[in-house]
């Protein structure tokens, strides 16, 4: 078509690229929100959307070198970060993460 082909893997090439910037745009503004935030849970939910952007670099990764050997890698992360949200949730509202009964 006169030259104005564009191949697929291009289009997606560059949309990756594009992902990939904003979410790592994405993580710097959400780290200052754990650093500043005002409240410890502003943090935690900052901490877990941080979480959420891993995940998605994984996988935008996994799609820009053509393979899935990182949904295992999603997956994990998905896990540690379900595991760690309880253990912060428990500990901000009880101040303990293990409760030990000394009777």
């Amino acid at each position: 078509m006169n030259g104005l082909e564009i191949d697929f893997k291009d289009i997606i090439q560059i949309v990756t690229v594009i992902c990939l910037a904003t979410i790592t745009v994405s993580i710097g503004l959400l780290l200052y929100r754990v650093i500043k935030g005002p409240t410890n849970p502003d943090r935690a939910v900052a901490l877990d959307a941080i979480g959420i952007n891993l995940m998605a670099l994984a996988g935008l990764t996994a799609i820009m070198l053509v393979t899935t050997r990182l949904n295992d890698v999603v997956l994990l992360i998905g896990i540690l970060l379900f595991i760690g949200t309880i253990a912060l949730a428990k500990y901000l509202e009880k101040g303990v993460i293990i409760d030990r009964d000394m009777d």
